[in-house]
């Protein structure tokens, strides 16, 4: 189980839960006269339901598909699914520095959020997308180099966390890409990446509701960090959209969708504790 039997927050609700038990429990006491024998009885029957509601709090906490969040004064819900099909206005779907279109396997893989994408929506006109890409305003800001000895994909490199607005998409750049075009990242530019990702979220989302996956999941090489955990992003993903303040006014907030094949290695109820308030 991923979550602990005797694991803290596990152990906060049952004391609230127990807490509220014992106050009503007293008060019904001092009204009604009950037997030795009757007492007896209902302390029993008292500690079996305590030990039954404290399984079912752990149980919940280990099958349960979602939980929310309060960052700041904006709603965070982490939930396992699928990002294609999540009800969401805006979904970000993580591309690369060059923000390439080439799904050959090489370049880009078929079997990645960003292939997919391309596959789903542009498979028989990636020109479109290219040419949505090219003539971003935005973009042409954030231009960090030309790599002109680059043999396939884009040559045009932009800053890490940018965003390009496609349709309901928020087409992200993500990672580096090296000579063998593979995604790589320090934990310091994936943090940077993510500051700057709340930034331009801020600067299109309108008040809609943006939806996105645990970025840098299964793709991305973290050097230095060979056995980081979808959990650690996630929870990096959580805290850098604290500390960067963006406000979403209800009814709109932010969705984190993680990939419903991981539920068995992501503990929700542990970023409660990233809550402030």
């Amino acid at each position: 189980m991923k979550v602990l039997f005797f694991d803290k927050r596990i152990l906060r609700k049952f004391y609230f839960a127990l807490s509220v038990i014992s106050v009503i429990t007293s008060i019904a006491f001092l009204f009604v006269e009950i037997g030795t024998k009757c007492k007896t009885a209902i302390g029993l029957t008292a500690l079996v339901i305590l030990i039954v509601l404290y399984i079912g709090i752990w149980i919940h906490s280990n099958v349960r598909r979602s939980i929310r969040l309060k960052i700041n004064t904006s709603e965070v819900e982490v939930k396992f699914g699928d990002i294609f099909s999540e009800q969401a206005d805006l979904k970000a779907i993580a591309f690369n520095e060059y923000f390439d279109t080439l799904v050959d396997d090489k370049v880009i893989a078929k079997s990645t959020l960003n292939g997919i994408f391309i596959n789903k929506f542009f498979k028989d006109n990636v020109e479109e997308l290219d040419g949505i890409i090219s003539a971003d305003a935005h973009l042409r800001e954030v231009v960090i180099a030309e790599n002109a000895t680059r043999s396939a994909g884009k040559k045009t490199k932009y800053k890490l966390g940018t965003i390009c607005v496609v349709n309901d998409y928020l087409l992200t750049a993500l990672t580096h890409f090296d000579a063998d075009n593979r995604a790589y990242l320090e934990i310091n530019d994936y943090i940077n990446c993510l500051l700057n990702f709340w930034n331009e979220v801020d600067r299109v989302y309108a008040g809609k509701t943006v939806a996105l996956p645990v970025l840098g999941s299964g793709i991305t090489r973290f050097r230095g960090y060979d056995n980081i955990l979808d959990q650690e992003l996630l929870e990096l993903i959580i805290w850098t959209f604290k500390v960067s303040r963006i406000k979403f006014t209800y009814p709109s907030k932010v969705k984190i969708v993680v990939y419903k094949n991981k539920s068995d290695k992501t503990n929700l109820l542990k970023l409660k504790d990233l809550e402030t308030a």
